[in-house]
């Protein structure tokens, strides 16, 4: 009787499952929901407009296309995430629809100057390689080139800096069933697809790779999984044990990696470890602060690295920002605002006003922003006169390694920091983004979105959505950095600093 329960229970919930995926919006569901969103983006979105893009030219066209046509909420998710990427807000997205995601290829994927990289994972020495030492890259996929694909598979993050999209796409190509939907490429996968492989003299080779299920899928090359405790759970956030490695002084060189942007209330140990470690450090020839693959949080950390990296007598403008919202400001927005360590000019004190002023004659936004709409300016200060009290000015050389995907708070940090005395970015550019964001939920497909409320510019001038901060020093990955052989950025990093 049991087995026969389980049975009828198990029928019951494929046809549900079924239901469910042949499930349709209507017109005027779709229509609604398309009302909603449009009245969210005109009245809340930073970033809708600016970049010229009209996102009602999307709507209308789709809606004119719906006539006799069924529209699955995947469909329609989709078509949002286009549209919605089109913003240049990188905070922004569009989520609770699916895409198929059955088959797969055997490979990795990795992007390695200007070229996409073919890769196997040996899980016994824990290392990429060439699949094809031969021809070790890849140029097509059913016949299709990559300059077809890559710009067209993650919607969302279309605007994203060039190096960033590009590392995101092309790892991403490992999943070719969701890639194929994306690209409206509507066949049955056969078990085998033919790709176009290169070598260094263009000549090709074409190999005929058959698709896998999810079980036997190829890792994801992401150097965030191969790097202990890079993804930190609730319960570490306070374990010394855990914090502790993250902190090293090797040949008189402080290395202070952060894999999240912690907050203090969320993580004080670290916060306090951070502070016993910049004592230890004191005499050190030379800091690195390691950002590389952080997706952001707050900008707790920026706040209490700048009481050792800002010297007592000087005060900076490091940020500048105006926030969308109905004027003026409410208490709610404002207290947001000074999470962030954002403050009006009248919030300021008179010698961080004077530096307002200064700052203000020469800066030019990119975008000059509609006073019915947006904030007056609110400004991140270091003031070395409020935020080195109980700290050491640092003055040795401070570097800060970032890549393609320091995002968010992380990108601020590196912002922030850039041009300020001894201090100099090392790496790649990085996938800058700042936004105060704020979700929603559309009633009718009941899709889940988020859009940013906050206009950020950088010192010079420039948002950091889509653009992100260059370093000083370029130091991009070699291909024992791709195959997880060595870290080459620290490591010749190190080198320049040992030299100095």
């Amino acid at each position: 009787m049991k087995i026969f329960t389980v049975i009828l229970l198990s029928i019951f919930t494929l046809f549900c499952n079924a239901q469910k995926d042949t499930d349709y919006l209507t017109k005027s569901e779709i229509e609604n929901d398309l009302k909603i969103l449009d009245g969210i983006l005109k009245n809340q979105s930073s970033y809708q407009g600016l970049n010229g893009f009209d996102y009602r030219k999307d709507f209308d066209n789709y809606l004119d296309q719906l006539d006799g046509t069924k529209i699955t909420k995947s469909g329609f998710g989709l078509f949002l995430s286009k549209t919605i990427g089109k913003i240049g807000d990188r905070h922004s997205y569009i989520k609770g629809y699916d895409l198929p995601e059955t088959l797969y290829f055997p490979l990795s994927f990795a992007p390695f100057k200007g070229k996409v990289l073919v890769l196997e994972y040996d899980k016994a020495n824990k290392e990429y390689a060439f699949w094809n030492s031969e021809f070790p890259y890849l140029k097509s996929i059913n016949n299709i080139p990559l300059d077809q694909i890559l710009p067209k598979i993650i919607p969302s993050e279309q605007l994203a800096p060039k190096s960033s999209y590009s590392l995101l796409a092309i790892r991403d190509l490992r999943d070719i069933e969701t890639v194929f939907s994306i690209l409206n490429i509507n066949f049955n996968l056969p078990n085998t697809l033919p790709v176009t492989l290169t070598n260094e003299n263009g000549i090709e080779k074409v190999v005929d790779i058959k698709l896998v299920s999810d079980e036997n899928k190829a890792y994801l090359w992401d150097e965030r999984f191969h790097k202990k405790n890079f993804f930190l759970r609730e319960e570490q956030l306070n374990d010394i044990e855990i914090i502790q490695q993250f902190f090293t002084i090797k040949d008189n060189i402080g290395y202070i990696q952060i894999v999240d942007m912690l907050s203090i209330d969320d993580s004080p140990v670290f916060f306090e470890y951070l502070n016993d470690f910049m004592i230890k450090a004191k005499e050190t020839d030379a800091l690195i602060i390691d950002v590389r693959d952080n997706g952001g949080g707050t900008r707790d950390l920026i706040q209490e690295l700048a009481g050792y990296f800002v010297d007592p007598n000087s005060v900076y403008v490091v940020n500048a920002t105006r926030q969308r919202g109905k004027l003026p400001l409410n208490d709610e927005l404002k207290k947001e605002l000074h999470n962030r360590f954002l403050f009006s000019r009248d919030e300021l004190d008179r010698r961080e006003q004077n530096t307002v002023d200064k700052f203000m004659t020469s800066f030019e936004p990119m975008y000059n922003l509609d006073n019915d709409k947006f904030s007056e300016y609110y400004y991140y200060i270091f003031n070395g006169q409020k935020i080195t009290k109980d700290k050491y000015h640092y003055d040795k050389p401070i570097c800060i390694l970032t890549n393609e995907r320091s995002f968010s708070a992380a990108s601020i940090l590196v912002s922030t920091f850039k041009g300020l005395p001894n201090i100099k970015i090392v790496g790649v550019n990085t996938d800058g983004s700042s936004g105060n964001s704020q979700r929603f939920e559309l009633p009718n497909s009941e899709l889940r979105g988020k859009i940013s409320t906050m206009v950020s510019f950088q010192k010079n001038g420039k948002i950091l959505d889509g653009i992100g901060t260059a370093p000083d020093i370029k130091i991009e990955r070699n291909l024992d950095q791709i195959f997880l052989k060595e870290d080459h950025q620290l490591n010749r990093l190190l080198e320049i600093l040992r030299m100095e």
